[in-house]
């Protein structure tokens, strides 16, 4: 007979605290629901956006999922990104993750998710970064073009899962913000030589892994001469490059169904083609050795974000906090129990 769980309120604080020195893992970890994903072993529906007529650069978005495998656990995130934000001093994102339980249903944990976002969005890149590296060389170059929390993440995981780089390029359309990143780049490399690139054709074109992380609704980057240096780009914020840049490159997409939706770039290639001969494959395509990557070309990642990664991080926090930590559990969440009384 199934029994009700109690419900485990998790803060932002316990979710590091739990990630903190676990990069490593986490990747490993982001690799195995990759892998359940191309086995048909999940269940990641079309994410919901809500939009607001009247505030057209916010939106807040459902990714519900279902992840099967040892450590089976449904849920749905909740993530809303607010650009305006950044100017009254607080994060564009925030986020909670609901866990639900995979035998009753009933959700189990509430965490706060912006910190899982970032962790699983950066894990995933480090990821496919070293898998489409491996036949091409590890490049010496990385820029990044838009310098907000996920970049932060993303040089993070590179460095703890063993990138060096001996330049790293950094622009941005806030200099105040370029000029902070760089100070942050400053304290946590010891090595290679930063600069702050004024354009963005100056970036791309030093750079041999060039890493989108900006809140561009619209292409912005159209001219694939850019790109003609061949380097492998973590396109993670999806819209930055138009149609003529997808169609010259090697196209791999975490899910083709969820990244040829909702205005990306490849969606922006396929409506121009109408057809999608463009994509070479998957991240697990190349994880299972289906897809070798040519370095003739560049090569563009293009991560949706699947909600079955925020599932298997948040279903590893859950675990460290109630197993290491003190859980905050809600007494009585539950109180209708009976069925007739």
């Amino acid at each position: 007979m199934s029994a009700v769980p109690s419900f485990t309120v998790i803060s932002g604080a316990e979710v590091q605290n739990s990630l903190d020195g676990r990069q490593k893992q986490v990747v490993d970890i982001v690799e195995a629901a990759y892998r359940l994903h191309g086995e048909e072993r999940t269940v990641n529906p079309p994410s919901y956006f809500l939009r607001f007529p009247e505030r057209p650069t916010s939106r807040i978005i459902a990714l519900p999922a279902s992840l099967g495998g040892d450590s089976a656990v449904d849920g749905i995130k909740w993530i809303s990104s607010f650009p305006g934000n950044v100017a009254a001093g607080i994060p564009r994102a925030s986020a909670v993750l609901v866990l639900n339980d995979h035998d009753t249903g009933y959700p189990f944990a509430c965490l706060e998710s912006s910190v899982i976002s970032a962790t699983r969005t950066a894990a995933s890149a480090a990821l496919a970064a070293d898998r489409l590296t491996r036949d091409r060389g590890r490049p010496r170059r990385v820029g990044f073009f838009g310098v907000g929390l996920i970049a932060r993440y993303l040089h993070d995981y590179l460095q703890a899962t063993g990138w060096s780089f001996d330049e790293i390029g950094v622009h941005d359309l806030s200099a105040e913000h370029a000029d902070g990143f760089r100070g942050y780049l400053e304290r946590a490399e010891s090595g290679p030589r930063i600069t702050v690139h004024d354009s963005a054709e100056e970036l791309i074109r030093s750079s041999d892994l060039v890493v989108f992380a900006t809140v561009a609704g619209t292409p912005h980057v159209h001219d694939p001469a850019w790109f003609e240096h061949n380097p492998l780009v973590l396109h993670v914020s999806l819209r930055d490059l138009s149609p003529e840049i997808i169609l010259s490159a090697v196209n791999v997409v975490d899910d083709v169904e969820h990244c040829l939706k909702a205005d990306t770039s490849p969606h922006l290639a396929e409506q121009r083609t109408g057809n999608r001969d463009f994509l070479d494959g998957t991240i697990n395509d190349v994880l299972c050795g289906r897809l070798s990557v040519p370095a003739d070309r560049p090569v563009v990642f293009s991560p949706f974000g699947l909600g079955v990664l925020d599932l298997a991080v948040g279903k590893f926090v859950y675990d460290e906090v109630t197993r290491n930590g003190h859980p905050t559990v809600v007494p009585d969440f539950f109180s209708e129990l009976k069925r007739y009384g």
